[in-house]
């Protein structure tokens, strides 16, 4: 396995920040004001893209051309559309299956993240060698693996926020709206990505990873990239989301009808 002298990360918020604090190799740690030295080194080591995705536009403005194949993606939500716009989508994808509650927090792992990509068998090694579990994935396992993610991100994210709940209360008090929800948006990810996932096994799997961190509470966020994707490519492809657009309603995300 590939064995990295450092990594540099991209954000200093509570993931770039609790992955610098458990790596057990160098971390370059950049914030919106230092460290940018960092992408002066020559190209061939993985920078980690640990923003948000709202900053995505301005952060890779900054990483010099030569650099930019060693970008890896870690954020959620369909970054393919954005991706290819930028000439970008030939770079390392991850798809962190962990947890952290808030900005200084240690992480709380999971499942098992998931990487593509140039990168992903270093990145892999090093997750690895923190305790977190991850496999390396073609692309089309990890669109799959993505509208998965997404589907978690979005059904607990709706509901935490609706029901003012965390994931475990969620399973434990609203499983029916759950699974209703999670139907509903996999109808919509197999009209538009083409991927045909099997819907009982799959909820297993969502409601395992939601057991393993019970106390997270997620919230409805980025929306062009998650809840809100799922709503324009509803619309596209012609897919009824009646339980996803009313449970939008009632968290205050849409206005009523």
């Amino acid at each position: 396995m590939p064995v990295l002298p450092r990594v540099t990360i991209l954000g200093a918020g509570r993931v770039g920040g609790a992955l610098a604090a458990r790596s057990p190799i160098p971390v370059a740690l950049v914030t919106r004001d230092a460290g940018w030295e960092a992408l002066e080194r020559p190209a061939g080591e993985p920078v980690v893209v640990a923003v948000d995705n709202a900053g995505l536009e301005d952060v890779v403005a900054r990483v010099p051309e030569a650099r930019r194949t060693d970008l890896v993606f870690v954020q959620n939500g369909v970054l393919e559309p954005w991706l290819f716009a930028h000439g970008l989508q030939d770079s390392t994808r991850a798809l962190l299956y962990f947890a952290v509650p808030r900005r200084g927090a240690a992480i709380e792992p999971g499942g098992t993240s998931v990487l593509t990509g140039p990168h992903a068998e270093a990145l892999a090694t090093w997750l690895r060698a923190m305790d977190l579990p991850a496999e390396v994935v073609a692309r089309d396992a990890f669109t799959a693996a993505m509208l998965e993610k997404l589907l978690w991100n979005c059904a607990f994210g709706l509901l935490c926020q609706r029901f003012a709940c965390s994931v475990g209360e969620v399973l434990d008090r609203h499983d029916e709206t759950l699974a209703a929800l999670v139907h509903e948006l996999l109808a919509v990810g197999r009209a538009a990505l083409g991927v045909d996932l099997d819907a009982g096994p799959l909820l297993q799997r969502l409601r395992a990873y939601s057991r393993a961190i019970a106390s997270y509470r997620g919230a409805v966020k980025d929306w062009p990239w998650r809840n809100g994707w799922f709503v324009a490519a509803a619309a596209e492809h012609e897919v009824a989301t009646p339980t996803h657009l009313q449970l939008l309603r009632e968290a205050g995300v849409l206005a009523p009808s």
